[in-house]
Order: structure tokens, then C-alpha cells, then sequence
């Protein structure tokens, strides 16, 4: 069965950012989301026709489930603490490659990885390329959060311009937890002009564990386009 032209998309971001980033011997970061299944099918693909040895640190259960599906290396931030290449997808990408992450609820995980990681790359899609963080993401920012602090976080949320809510589960009844047992506040803050202050702001709140803004992280993202091309942003 064809790609649809948004799959065809995904797929051209995952595919570029493993040719152009992986080498052999590397400690990889395996994100999660929809694009980087591409990331980790070309990743595979590669293993197997060039012999690479690499190992890979996932973020979530969703990318330990496709390394060890691909039967690719498993490792540990134990093991391997300094990660040579992190490949991670993202909500939203702005201008100066500032990302919104965690609308699948493990921005805590994947924020780790990316900041002991030597270079974080990001594969898209065009629908997450912006100029300013929350001009295409309109869900809000994810910021996982202490469950006994979420009603006062909420209020100090309004307090910074904020609206948030509390992520629900949708086959369960009651709030999504986190896989760190926490639960997740969705945060709209319009268009975010200054995300570096933000996440900051947002940080000095009692409860709150991480937040889904990753400011200054990102060396590279790979967008595919809906006509089949792929572009590219760079610092």
C-alpha cells in the first residue's frame, strides 16, 4: 500500500537524518513519535547492509519496543551516559530550532537523552515548521507535573498568561500518567515569543518536573515536504 504524502514526508526526514548523522561505533538516542519509526526503519536497514555496531538509548517504552523489534542494541544511561547522536521527532520546530515536545506524554525522558547527548536532530514533518513556538502546535505546551501539585501549578500557570488542562486519558477513565508516574498539564500560551524565559518561568513552580520546551537543544532539523522534497534548518 502507497504512503500517504504526510507518511512519504515522515519517511524522507527519518531516512536523511540516519544517513547524514550515524556513523559507526556511535552511542545513538532513539526519540519517540510517528517520524522516527522511519528514523529507526533506515537505522535498521543500515545495520544489516553495512555491518554498523551501534548502540541505542530509548526514550520512551515506544522506542525500546522498536529497538528490540529491529534487533538492534539495546542500551542504558547506566551503560552509556554521553550519546553521540540523539534522533528525536518534535511537535513544533521555530526558527532558531526551539522545540515544543511531549505530545505523547515522554518529554521527560526524551529531554534527558537530548541534553546528555553530543548532538539532538530533529525529523519532521512541514506541518511542524514555524517561526514562533504555538503558531502550528495549538495543544499547548506539555509539562509533566508532581500529581498532588497540579491544581496549585495551574493556578501560577494563569498567573504567567496561561491556560492549562489536565491531559485525560482516553480508554481509561481519569488523567494520563506519565511512564514516571506523573501527570501532564497541557499549557497554551499563544505564540511564544521568548521560549527560553518561559520554560524557565515555568520551572521555578514547585511540582513541576520538566517542561516540553527544548530551548538551544536542537544542532538540525529535516522536514519533509508534501511535494516529496526535504528541507532542512541549521545553526
Amino acid at each position: 500500500m502507497a504512503l500517504s504524502s504526510i507518511e512519504e514526508a515522515k519517511k524522507k526526514a527519518g531516512y536523511a537524518a540516519v544517513d547524514e548523522f550515524v556513523q559507526d561505533h556511535m552511542i545513538l538516542g532513539i526519540g519517540s513519535g510517528s517520524t522516527v519509526v522511519y528514523a529507526v526503519e533506515r537505522l535498521i536497514q543500515r545495520v544489516k547492509e553495512e555491518n554498523l555496531q551501534v548502540i541505542c538509548i530509548p526514550t520512551s517504552f515506544q522506542s525500546t519496543q522498536l529497538i528490540v523489534k529491529g534487533d538492534l542494541y539495546l542500551g542504558t544511561l547506566d551503560q552509556y551516559p554521553e550519546i553521540d547522536v540523539d534522533i528525536d521527532g518534535a511537535d513544533e520546530v521555530d526558527n532558531q530550532l526551539n522545540l515544543i515536545k511531549g505530545g505523547g506524554g515522554c518529554h521527560v525522558q526524551e529531554k534527558i537523552v537530548a541534553g546528555n547527548s553530543k548532538k539532538l536532530v530533529i525529523v519532521a514533518d512541514y506541518r511542524k515548521e514555524s517561526v514562533n513556538l504555538g503558531e502550528q502546535w495549538k495543544k499547548g505546551i506539555p509539562i509533566e507535573v508532581i500529581p498532588f501539585a497540579y491544581v496549585p501549578i495551574q493556578k501560577r500557570i494563569e498567573k504567567l498568561g496561561g491556560t492549562s488542562v489536565l491531559r485525560m486519558a482516553k480508554n481509561k477513565a481519569g488523567p494520563i500518567v506519565s511512564d514516571n508516574g506523573n501527570f501532564i498539564l497541557d499549557a497554551d500560551f499563544g505564540i511564544i515569543k521568548d521560549p527560553a524565559n518561559l520554560d524557565l518561568q515555568l520551572k521555578k513552580i514547585p511540582g513541576v518536573v520538566e517542561t516540553g520546551l527544548f530551548v538551544g537543544m536542537a544542532v538540525k532539523a529535516f522536514f519533509g515536504q508534501k511535494d516529496g522534497t526535504l528541507t532542512t534548518r541549521s545553526l
